[in-house]
């Protein structure tokens, strides 16, 4: 994408911020990398973080899974143990600051849509009731077998891990009801043991904001078409409310409405960009 292409593609993505009534972030991964987060794409990325696993020839698929919690508690918890100390330590990028800004000067404000469990956006200082984690948090729990449909916050624990060896050395978190092994309360793959509950709640929210708009406009940031979650509630939300979309992605920033706007560029720096032109 040409300089003078991005110019033009910038300018078009103020106006129609500039118009709307509301606004919709739908955040994919891309969103925390300029907060210094991984990205894992495809099983390279991930054995890059954690060469542990290319040792043991194990993808990310294979880690994240209920299954590794019930064969190697010790190494799914190391990997998620690591992952959530990694996440109340991150710093969220001006970014999201800018975004805040953004959507308190509209009528209706902001919701966010994100496939990210780190917690970020509440972080930054978005209304957590106004956050849909459509896969799950790793800052709560819930029980692996599961015996209920319970979840909880994970704030009592902090886990310690061996990084060099992925795995935790400290007691891992319980179920608060019966006692078995407990898991971040996040979809992984191959997952029949996830409790939707929570992040089902927070999707009924998103109802009623969305009947009150008239002009919104869905700003697509760092969703790749690898898991399509963000990018489908995207392609929903645009056709249910007639909106338009900004998608900001360096590489995956096609679309299909000549109406919409293709950024390629990362989060920050198209975020930044935009906030210059509605300065």
């Amino acid at each position: 994408m040409s300089e003078q292409n991005i110019d033009t593609k910038l300018i078009r993505a103020s106006e129609l911020i500039q118009q709307a009534d509301g606004l919709i972030i739908a955040a994919g991964a891309g969103m925390g990398i300029d907060s210094g987060l991984p990205d894992f794409r495809g099983d390279h990325g991930f054995w890059r973080e954690y060469p542990k696993f290319a040792k043991l020839i194990m993808r990310f698929s294979d880690v994240a899974s209920p299954y590794t919690f019930d064969a190697l508690p010790e190494i799914a918890w190391g990997f998620y143990g690591h992952r959530l100390q990694l996440y109340r330590e991150t710093v969220p990028h001006q970014g999201f600051q800018v975004l805040l800004k953004l959507a308190q000067k509209m009528r209706n404000g902001a919701f966010v849509f994100t496939s990210n469990v780190d917690g970020q956006f509440q972080k930054a200082g978005f209304d957590a009731g106004r956050v849909i984690e459509c896969h799950g948090s790793i800052h709560h729990l819930q029980c692996t077998i599961p015996c209920c449909d319970d979840i909880w916050s994970a704030e009592g624990f902090v886990p310690h891990v061996k990084l060099e060896e992925c795995r935790l050395v400290n007691a891992a978190p319980l179920c608060i009801h019966c006692g078995a092994l407990a898991r971040p309360n996040i979809l992984m793959f191959d997952d029949s043991q996830w409790i939707a509950q929570r992040s089902a709640q927070q999707g009924d929210q998103k109802q009623a904001w969305l009947q009150s708009m008239q002009r919104p406009v869905v700003l697509e940031i760092g969703a790749g078409k690898a898991i399509s979650t963000v990018r489908n509630f995207s392609k929903w939300v645009v056709q249910k409310q007639r909106g338009h979309l900004i998608r900001i992605n360096p590489n995956e920033y096609t679309v299909g409405r000549e109406q919409d706007v293709g950024i390629g560029l990362g989060a920050l720096e198209a975020i930044s960009a935009i906030e210059k032109l509605l300065c």
